[in-house]
């Protein structure tokens, strides 16, 4: 496990409006992938409402939580559930933590890599997202460069193929400004599974 601290680095824009998407619909764009749908579009396959959406959800409060406290379960090779702790609040920084330590090549920065992964949200604890309801993995070229949120850019150096790994990502890494039903300033929680690396 690491803690990465809160530097200068330098946040992953959203690309703007005007930039032309094309032969993807918003249900194809997961929601690491920074040309995601508007605002206002639905980030889970369960389509929450608007309403929902901006829906004010009470600000964690207590101690950071420490990384044992958030739950996995499931095989390495099948969809995990997350369960997200109460009575703590998120950690400063990126926390990353290997739950199951792969054995083939590791994830550097420019690789190329198929990743399985959920995602869930810390303050109402709900899993938003899941490339497993999809049926196949997400294929992320040039890792540490890309469009992908800076979260993903930094945490999944070091995971090697085979592995899941554990990544709680804060909103200055993740969505500052909200995106879909991602309210801003949400912390965002994410098993990933390497299921291929290459370079």
């Amino acid at each position: 496990m690491r803690t990465v601290g809160r530097t200068a680095l330098a946040l992953v824009s959203l690309l703007s409006a005007g930039l032309a998407l094309t032969a993807c619909t918003a249900s194809d764009r997961p929601s690491t992938m920074t040309n995601t749908p508007s605002p206002t579009a639905s980030v889970a396959s369960g389509q929450p409402s608007e309403q929902q959406a901006t829906e004010q959800l009470p600000e964690p409060s207590g101690p950071p939580c420490e990384a044992t406290q958030y739950q996995v379960t499931g095989e390495p090779g099948a969809k995990p559930t997350i369960t997200v702790p109460t009575g703590c609040t998120p950690q400063d920084g990126l926390l990353v933590k290997d739950l199951t330590e792969g054995t083939g090549a590791d994830i550097k920065a420019g690789s190329t890599a198929e990743l399985h992964y959920v995602l869930a949200t810390f303050r109402d604890r709900k899993t938003r997202e899941a490339s497993w309801d999809r049926g196949k993995p997400l294929e992320v070229a040039n890792i540490g460069q890309a469009r992908v949120i800076q979260g993903w850019n930094e945490g999944l150096i070091g995971l090697k193929e085979g592995g899941r790994r554990l990544l709680v990502v804060p909103s200055d890494k993740g969505y500052p400004d909200g995106q879909g039903a991602i309210q801003p300033g949400e912390t965002l929680v994410f098993v990933i599974d390497a299921v291929k690396v290459q370079g």
